[in-house]
């Protein structure tokens, strides 16, 4: 007697609807698992896209020159790059006439959160933020790193070079500080000095865990920051490299900073150099890290349900002793009693399987519904991959138990009680 695949899988069906309490306890753990890992993987893939966007807009050809690893604001955070010099303005200069493959250099100076002891607030009559990305900017800055505004204009190279109190800002500040949407040509009060506002980005694309500080951003000519804030020195370079030669950019931008520095042969740089894609390869490695700690732990849970699949298909095994022995009987084969129980422990497996993913999915959208700027994306090679490891769980861990259903031998089956 043959008994075809659609009939087995009937007949696992069958059997996992009766015991339905049952097989949901014994799957519990391979849910908890493809939960796990399909749940991890969504977010790290939403997250990785903000990121890819967040650099794509500071420019693909870009290279970016700074004190700290971290770049403007890191302090730091190595500690040992704290004895690092500072990176100076007029290396943008050296560089511009030194580096063939280079177009252009931009300058930033990043102002801190708090200078002085004192946090530093956007107000204007009724409204306050402290919420807030402060940065004197080169005239050229948005020529290296495009972005679109929604009103009003970009400051000029003569504007930067008069110290003008005038900045541009990002779109949720100007929203918080102007609900009537009537930014333009307003007056902000910040750190004790009035600016006049003359442009407004629209709202950023991609960011880090969903917020792009370009959207809190108040930007002021570098010249005005200079003299606003003559103590602070943490300076931030953006060189831009012809087309198609960003290699090339790359090793005679750092061959300068070397030079300028004056580095021995040998030394390590006291400087970081970086491109976008250099940044995206280090955010993957963490990410990476961050992955298989969630395959360990979703292991675990996948070693656990495989192991109860294990057991109850045993227990199957010996409840359905008489039932074995009449198939045998009646000429099922050793291969159709394997298949038999292979496709019940898979149907198990892949019911547990299928389940984590449902879950998975709903923990995703509702992370987008309660924290909208945290990127989050099912993608379709974690839902295919979870099914097919609880698919495989099934396959390994019901080995045994269809094995040892099928040399079961049919004169003692049919007299087991």
């Amino acid at each position: 007697m043959n008994i075809n695949p659609a009939e087995n899988m009937n007949l696992a069906m069958r059997q996992v609807w009766t015991h339905r309490f049952r097989s949901l306890l014994t799957i519990l753990g391979i849910v908890i698992g493809i939960t796990t890992v399909v749940t991890v993987a969504s977010l790290l893939t939403g997250l990785r896209q903000g990121i890819v966007v967040f650099f794509q807009e500071l420019g693909p050809d870009n290279i970016f020159i700074s004190r700290f690893s971290g770049g403007p604001g890191a302090g730091g955070m190595v500690p040992k790059e704290r004895k690092r010099r500072p990176i100076k303005a007029e290396y943008a200069d050296f560089i511009h006439r030194t580096c063939t493959d280079v177009e252009d250099v931009s300058v930033m100076l990043y102002i801190p959160p708090v200078v002085n002891g004192v946090p530093i607030t956007a107000r204007v009559p009724g409204y306050e933020s402290d919420n807030v990305s402060i940065s004197g900017l080169s005239s050229n800055a948005l020529e290296l790193s495009p972005r679109d505004l929604r009103l009003g204009r970009f400051f000029s190279a003569e504007e930067d070079h008069r110290a003008a109190r005038v900045v541009v800002i990002g779109n949720d500040l100007a929203e918080a500080l102007f609900p009537d949407g009537r930014a333009l040509d307003r007056t902000i009060i910040m750190d004790g000095a009035e600016y006049r506002v003359i442009g407004v980005y629209e709202k950023a694309k991609g960011g880090f865990f969903g917020q792009n500080d370009q959207d809190t951003a108040i930007q002021m000519p570098l010249r005005t920051a200079e003299l606003r804030y003559p103590q602070l020195t943490d300076y931030f370079l953006t060189s831009k490299a012809r087309q198609g030669r960003r290699q090339q950019a790359f090793d005679e931008v750092e061959a300068a900073m070397r030079r300028i520095r004056k580095l021995a042969t040998g030394e390590e740089n006291d400087f970081t150099i970086q491109t976008p894609d250099q940044i995206i390869q280090q955010i993957d490695s963490i990410t990476g890290v961050v992955g298989l700690v969630a395959i360990a732990m979703s292991g675990l849970g996948l070693l656990v349900g495989g192991i109860g699949v294990m057991n109850i298909m045993l227990v199957s095994v010996t409840e359905r002793t008489k039932e074995i022995g009449v198939r045998k009987a009646i000429g099922a084969r050793r291969r159709d009693i394997i298949g038999q129980f292979l496709i019940e422990a898979v149907t198990l497996t892949g019911s547990g399987g299928v389940l984590g993913i449902i879950i998975s999915v709903l923990i995703t959208l509702l992370v987008g519904k309660l924290a909208p700027a945290l990127p989050s994306v099912v993608p379709a090679w974690a839902v295919a991959t979870g099914f097919a490891v609880s698919v495989a769980v099934g396959v390994f861990f019901g080995v045994w138990p269809a094995v040892k259903a099928a040399q079961l031998d049919p004169v003692e089956a049919l007299r087991y009680e």
